[in-house]
């Protein structure tokens, strides 16, 4: 009896660590993304696919949150992760004001956008 129990407490722990492995971490806030499609995807300048499979990597590159691409990083200057993830009125000034920065291209973030590129 003692060794059912024990196998039964095996197999639940394997099957947490299953789950727990499996989850797939959250890089970007979700309501700069939800804006940013807003903005972009709903006015016709970016296709919702492409953006859909960019995701994270629209601000972020790499593996880890920290790491952001140049328009992540300007962004990272003008907000907030915690005090304005529920402030979408400033989430959309910040993505207006980068949007008038060049990229590494030397088009602004505007022009790519309206070209239909992400950053």
């Amino acid at each position: 009896m003692r060794s059912r129990k024990q196998f039964t407490l095996v197999a639940m722990a394997v099957a947490v660590c299953a789950v727990a492995m499996s989850a797939s971490p959250a890089y970007a806030v979700k309501q700069f993304y939800d804006e940013f499609k807003e903005v972009y995807v709903s006015n016709g300048s970016l296709d919702g696919a492409a953006v859909a499979k960019a995701k994270c990597n629209i601000c972020h590159e790499g593996k880890s949150k920290k790491d952001k691409n140049a328009y992540g990083k300007l962004l990272d200057e003008l907000l907030d992760r915690k005090k304005d993830a529920k402030n979408p009125a400033k989430i959309r000034e910040a993505l207006e004001q980068v949007a008038g920065e060049k990229s590494p291209s030397g088009e602004t973030y505007a022009e790519l956008f309206k070209a239909g590129k992400l950053p």
